[in-house]
């Protein structure tokens, strides 16, 4: 069966899933609100259903491939929530150090789709640390709805700390140089770019759609910057003038890419028809290339 794509969805209903998916109106609201699209013996459940993710159709690299080595790591985050949890990825046959990405899921907790990153960031010879915000919450809990309720149950000042924690577990790891970068997607978007304005010895930040930090925070950015938008995502977008001003008075270094005219917020994500594979395709070599430029220099 073909996978559908946002094209086969009307936009007022792909804004409303957005609205649902980052918290804005609950399961109800967008079931009574989808209603009016649903036609020809579709309900407005089966609308979410083909809206959500489906991880194992969209899986590019297997848990077991050989080519990886994959292990989940307990670490201290004494100002955070104390102890997290993470999914580490290296390659299997690593040859001396390698530069470190962390990798910041969406407001979902570490599911099967972030854990595919890493391992697909290990396949290119980085390694690969996604911890999982949800851990004081028991942890991602293997259904997206579940874990959309349990995340703003989070401290996000806490949460935020739990990640400061991980850069630096990552950057002193064994496998790795030191050198250490970080990619985030929508809520990990904007946790990658809170992460430049906090960490002095980070030296890469990749923000796929993610919230920018306050103006005045700018100043504060000591790492290279990679920024990825949709074209279709007000929310995120609206704020990228102030910030991109900010940026260039603090004299940071930082590429922004709007990608092509339709695509959505989450474009990356393949799980979901949302996915964008030219554009996704795009940005994941924009993104590769700027870690091989600031990680193996």
């Amino acid at each position: 069966m073909t996978r559908k794509t946002a094209a086969d969805f009307d936009q007022e209903l792909l804004i409303l899933f957005d609205a649902y998916v980052h918290g804005t109106i609950d399961r109800r609201g967008f079931l009574d609100r989808a209603q009016k699209f649903a036609v020809g013996g579709v309900t407005a459940g089966m609308l979410l259903a083909s809206l959500s993710p489906d991880f194992a159709s969209a899986q590019v690299v297997p848990k077991d491939d050989k080519r990886i080595k994959t292990e989940i790591v307990e670490f201290s985050s004494p100002n955070g929530y104390g102890t997290v949890k993470g999914y580490l990825a290296k390659p299997a046959n690593a040859t001396g150090k390698l530069p470190g990405v962390l990798v910041v899921h969406e407001n979902r907790g570490l599911n099967p789709h972030i854990e595919d990153i890493a391992r697909r960031l290990a396949l290119d010879n980085f390694v690969a640390f996604a911890p999982d915000a949800l851990t004081p919450l028991g942890g991602y809990p293997g259904d997206e709805d579940k874990a959309r309720e349990l995340f703003p149950k989070l401290d996000q000042a806490k949460t935020r700390e739990d990640f400061v924690a991980a850069a630096g577990v990552l950057k002193n790891r064994p496998e790795c140089t030191g050198k250490t970068g970080v990619v985030g997607f929508c809520y990990g978007g904007g946790m990658a770019h809170t992460l430049s304005t906090r960490l002095s010895d980070l030296n890469a930040a990749v923000s796929f759609y993610g919230n920018h930090p306050p103006v005045e925070d700018a100043a504060k950015v000591k790492s290279a910057l990679l920024i990825h938008f949709a074209a279709v995502d007000e929310r995120i977008n609206a704020a990228w003038p102030a910030y991109e001003t900010a940026l260039k008075a603090a004299g940071v270094r930082y590429t922004a890419h709007q990608y092509a005219a339709g695509t959505q917020h989450g474009f990356n994500n393949d799980t979901t028809p949302r996915f964008d594979a030219t554009a996704a395709k795009l940005a994941w070599d924009r993104t590769l290339a700027f870690f091989n430029q600031t990680l193996r220099a």
